[in-house]
């Protein structure tokens, strides 16, 4: 089990390239952005979090840009992992995404994460014109058409939201990209992980992770899938207990904020939140 740090971009905390390397040089493995490419005004669709049109949160409308903020991420540290939590790749064109994340991988030497999200934000899909009724089966084809062009010499898809003919495109990743979904633990949502990804980002405030990933681990099982899927959880104190029982359950990953507003709260908070984790500063 690894540690990493999700910053809640905006354009009043500290930029990707500043923070990545602090959180490198703790000791962190990974580093995880979202993505909110607009926020109607007008909204219909609660916030899972406060249960209404209101957010808790105005960095929902002043997000970064989650793939120039990890290249730039890339551009200055070595090892750690690069990952949205989440990503909204139906908002986007999935060929050109492709090459995006490609893209990515390429100069990052096969480091990125692709975490999705289906989208609580009804409003924000309609403007990218996403049926709210079809958004699962819409972002399952764009993960499978992503594929093939990440791995075929010459890819191709049909289906009901993608469709193109046999085509090249390079740079493929280093090996493949894994995709995690970040939604919450019930059988619905575990089933369509076990067909068309490789793992699972918890929300906010989950609760009964234990069974949540017994469940995971029984459905993808039954759906034939080898290995185990990685478990991304979000904390937000490190127990010791707690991480215990998320180690014995087989957590790949566990994920904390942090503040952001100058280098020095940063830098601090990771070096404390590093020393309550036992990991060991990154060589120079």
């Amino acid at each position: 089990m690894d540690f990493g740090i999700v910053q809640f971009t905006s354009d009043r905390g500290l930029k990707p390239h500043v923070l990545a390397p602090l959180i490198e040089e703790a000791g962190f493995a990974a580093y995880y952005v979202p993505e909110h490419g607009h926020i109607p005004t007008r909204r219909d669709a609660a916030h899972p979090q406060t249960g209404d049109s209101s957010l808790p949160d105005d960095r929902y409308m002043r997000t970064l840009d989650p793939w120039t903020s990890l290249a730039a991420a890339a551009a200055v540290t070595e090892r750690i992992r690069l990952a949205t939590a989440v990503a909204l790749p139906v908002q986007s064109d999935p060929i050109t995404l492709a090459k995006t994340l490609a893209t990515l991988d390429h100069i990052s030497g096969g480091r990125v994460t692709l975490g999705v999200g289906f989208g609580w934000n009804l409003d924000e899909l309609g403007d990218h014109g996403v049926p709210p009724k079809r958004r699962r089966t819409m972002l399952r084809e764009y993960l499978e058409a992503m594929r093939a062009l990440w791995t075929e010499e010459e890819a191709e898809y049909h289906g009901e939201f993608v469709d193109f003919g046999a085509s090249w495109a390079w740079p493929k990743p280093q090996s493949s990209i894994p995709t995690l979904v970040g939604a919450a633990g019930n059988e619905k949502n575990f089933r369509w992980m076990a067909r068309s990804a490789d793992g699972w980002i918890t929300t906010p405030g989950e609760d009964d992770i234990e069974g949540s990933v017994e469940l995971l681990k029984r459905i993808w099982s039954e759906a034939g899938r080898d290995g185990e899927p990685q478990i991304v959880v979000l904390d937000f104190k490190p127990v010791p207990e707690r991480l215990d029982k998320f180690r014995e359950i087989g957590v790949t990953t566990v994920l904390y904020g942090l503040p952001d507003d100058s280098v020095e709260r940063a830098r601090g908070y990771l070096a404390k939140l590093a020393g309550k984790l036992g990991l060991a500063p990154a060589a120079v």
